[in-house]
């Protein structure tokens, strides 16, 4: 596969300004930092595909990431080529990916993955079929992980976000070993991007399925955050956040460790407990 740099232009994912706060009737005027967002732009050849808002940075992870959440690619040899688009407008806002074969899109998936928003135009049990039927596989049934160590988790990774610091507006997804070892960790205002540019790079550095990982996710644990974890073969997502019924369903169902509400020395495992050495709760009454 060719690729082109990670980073088409000189991007900072900091924009700065000067704002006026006002604290307790008193106003001040100060420089403010801001965190960036663009548009991009994701091409199959020179046919649009996607647009997404994303924070400028690691785009070509992002790209590749996307195709592989999205089942248009399997893996890195399917991609001939991944580069920034050139020509009027682009402004390193375009991504040309170039596959080793034709790939013939269904309407359904084009409708509710690419056009769609917050809705997808499909009931919930309709969504959680769909997507079981683009072949995930359970992931690492031996993966663990001690509490004490899922626990240091959070504050690993807020160390680690260098553009929140100076923001305070970005969401982070990080890969940890069981050790808690900070694998990797990526941000973007948009918390779906930021996991697929995670798993943007652990498919361009040939590291899929991710079956001794844990990823921690910023934000709540949603339904397509559990779809992106169990396609790049993650055993156990945690987030700082609440996680959807549909979402805590898919877990359940693929065999995934779901935990949410990560603070402090607290949280709630919704399924998987194995993994993480806690009992199994009883039946549901």
């Amino acid at each position: 596969m060719k690729t082109k740099h990670n980073d088409k232009k000189s991007w900072s994912p900091v924009g700065r300004l000067i704002v006026s706060e006002w604290n307790d009737t008193q106003v001040r005027h100060l420089r403010d930092s801001l965190v960036a967002e663009e548009p991009l732009q994701i091409r199959l050849g020179k046919r649009p595909l996607s647009v997404t808002m994303r924070t400028p940075g690691h785009d070509l992870e992002l790209a590749a990431g996307f195709l592989f959440s999205e089942g248009i690619i399997h893996s890195a040899k399917d991609v001939a080529s991944l580069r920034f688009g050139d020509g009027p407008g682009s402004d390193g806002n375009v991504v040309e990916v170039e596959l080793k074969y034709h790939k013939t899109l269904s309407s359904l998936r084009t409708q509710r993955n690419f056009l769609a928003n917050s809705s997808c135009g499909l009931c919930g049990k309709a969504y959680l079929e769909e997507c079981l039927l683009q072949g995930i596989k359970r992931p690492n049934p031996r993966f663990r992980l001690d509490p004490e160590v899922l626990c240091r988790l959070p504050a690993t990774l807020r160390a680690a976000q260098a553009v929140f610091d100076r923001t305070g507006g970005l969401h982070a997804a990080a890969l940890f070993e069981a050790s808690g070892k900070l694998m990797a960790v990526r941000e973007d205002v948009g918390r779906h991007n930021a996991v697929d540019k995670l798993v943007g790079w652990a498919l361009l550095e040939g590291r899929l399925p991710l079956g001794n990982c844990a990823l921690l996710a910023s934000g709540r644990g949603g339904f397509e955050i559990i779809q992106k974890s169990l396609l790049a073969g993650i055993p156990l997502l945690a987030s700082v956040s609440a996680a959807s019924h549909l979402a805590v369903q898919l877990a359940h169902q693929c065999g995934l460790t779901l935990v949410g509400f990560l603070r402090g020395r607290r949280f709630v495992c919704y399924c998987g407990q194995e993994r993480l050495g806690l009992p199994s709760p009883p039946p549901a009454s």
